[in-house]
Parts: C-alpha cells; sequence; structure tokens
C-alpha cells in the first residue's frame, strides 16, 4: 500500500514498527557491539595504565642509578624492558590479532619482571629508600600498578560477557546473522611466573 506523498504512515503501522524494535532489542539484538565497545573501552585503560608506568621508568631508574649505579644489570634489564614495551606499536586491530596481544602482555610482563628485582636490590640502599623523590615515584608506582590490577580485572570481565554472548543463546544466533565479522576476543593470561603479581614496591 502506498501513501500520497507528504503523509504519514498510519499509527498502527508506527506502533508496530515500535513494537518490533522493542522486541528487537529485548531480545538482545544490540548487546554484541554494545559488549564489544565495552571490550574496548576497558583495553583502553589497560593500555592507559601500562603507558602511565612506562613513564615512571626513566626517572626511577635515575633515582636509583644515583645510589646504586653498580647493580648495572639490574638497571639495564629494567631499561631494556621499557624500550621493549615502548617500541611496539599498537592500533586498534591488537584486539583482533591474538599473536600480537601476547606479544603486549609478555613485553609487559617482563617489564614488570625487571621491576620487582629492581625493587628488590632497592632493599640493600637504605639511603635510597628515604630519599624523597625516590619515595614519591615509588608511591606513584605502586599505585599505578594497583590500576593495572584493575583494568585488567575489567577488561578479562568485559572480554568474558562478550564472548559469553557469543557462545550463548540468542547471542549466538544474532552473531550468525548479524555480526558474523566480529571475532571472539582474547583474554590475559600469566606468561612466566608471577606476571599476575605486582611488583612488591611498599617499604613502609
Amino acid at each position: 500500500m502506498t501513501y500520497p506523498t507528504g503523509s504519514s504512515l498510519p499509527i498502527r503501522h508506527c506502533t508496530l514498527l515500535c513494537l518490533l524494535a522493542t522486541l528487537l532489542g529485548g531480545c538482545g539484538v544490540n548487546n554484541i557491539p554494545t559488549y564489544d565497545e565495552q571490550v574496548k573501552a576497558t583495553w583502553a585503560q589497560v593500555e592507559n595504565q601500562y603507558q602511565r608506568r612506562a613513564d615512571l621508568v626513566p626517572n626511577l631508574v635515575k633515582t636509583v642509578q644515583a645510589y646504586a649505579g653498580h647493580e648495572r644489570e639490574t638497571l639495564q634489564a629494567v631499561t631494556e624492558a621499557r624500550a621493549k614495551v615502548s617500541s611496539m606499536q599498537l592500533d586498534s586491530n591488537l584486539l583482533n590479532d591474538p599473536a600480537k596481544l601476547q606479544q603486549f602482555e609478555a613485553a609487559q610482563s617482563q617489564l614488570t619482571s625487571a621491576l620487582a628485582r629492581l625493587m628488590l636490590v632497592v632493599e640493600r640502599y637504605p639511603g635510597l629508600k628515604a630519599n624523597q623523590n625516590f619515595l614519591s615515584l615509588q608511591s606513584q608506582l605502586e599505585g599505578t600498578e594497583n590500576r593495572i590490577s584493575v583494568a585488567r580485572r575489567d577488561y578479562i570481565q568485559a572480554v568474558q560477557r562478550y564472548n559469553r554472548e557469543i557462545r550463548t543463546f540468542p547471542g549466538r544466533i544474532w552473531h550468525a546473522i548479524l555480526y558474523r565479522d566480529m571475532p571472539l576476543r582474547e583474554t590475559f593470561e600469566a606468561t612466566s611466573e608471577g606476571a599476575e603479581k605486582a611488583p612488591e614496591v611498599n617499604f613502609q
């Protein structure tokens, strides 16, 4: 049926369209893209917190070096791990590439381990532990490690919700019909012993 130019659809047709939209929304047709955006948003926070940590490293190394310059191997390990993290080119396709995500996670794990070893070295230098600049950096690092843990947890939960929606009914149907190009997401896994633990930086 056609309607004269300038006329509107009958009220009953508008009502049916609204009802159809409501039913589709209630069936979760928008869940997959919504959860995918949440995955991307939580991942952005993971990157932000890792970048915050990387930005702290040069000053931390410089401060420690002033008191423990002969600890070259430990300082070099931190510097090299930080350089590797900073050299990685991150883009929006990282979440769609399990191999690149694993490389990113491995690099961050290496920096975590290097920082943990550095903190053990600091124990041998009371003067360094009393240095105000170091204490400030220690506090910032501790806070950043905590934020990293929270960001990783939020990302893992967002990925689990997104993947569950794709794998279960009715999301599995909507994925097959409308969102076939949206893949399952990878989550974090510990890549080395102790990688899931933040470096101990509390000297109180």
